[in-house]
């Protein structure tokens, strides 16, 4: 298991762009796909947060909803055990608590890992507000 802390939250303007971090504490974090989901305001269950981003453990291999396409971008720095989501062109519907979630993968293993059970360890979560 990993313990996973989010960090780079915070208010931006539409249109701006945020660089969450995920700093991952455990063995062997380059053999853990990372995954990062949202929660937006009223959502009632933990298996109702929204699949944002997937990269694999090697960092090669990337996984977007369709929705953040083109303007989120998901990369991972073993060395440093951190994972980040660059967000750029953002909307006020972007506003949610962002997660960063982790499970074992083996190299073979699809990345498109889009269900909150699908992983084993979550952090605590960050905020995002877009204003318009």
């Amino acid at each position: 298991q990993v313990q996973l802390v989010e960090s780079g939250g915070g208010l931006v303007q539409a249109g701006g762009s945020l660089r969450l971090a995920c700093a991952a504490s455990g063995p062997a974090f380059a053999n853990y796909v990372v995954g990062w989901f949202r929660e937006t305001p009223g959502t009632e269950h933990f298996a109702d947060r929204d699949f944002v981003a997937a990269i694999s453990g090697s960092g090669s291999r990337t996984y977007y909803a369709d929705v953040v396409k083109g303007r989120f971008t998901v990369s991972r720095d073993n060395a440093k055990s951190a994972v980040f989501l660059q967000m750029s062109s953002l909307r006020p519907e972007d506003t949610a608590v962002y997660y960063c979630a982790a499970d074992p993968i083996e190299p073979t293993q699809v990345v498109e890992r889009i269900s909150t059970h699908e992983y084993s360890s979550w952090g605590q979560g960050t905020q995002v507000t877009v204003s318009s």
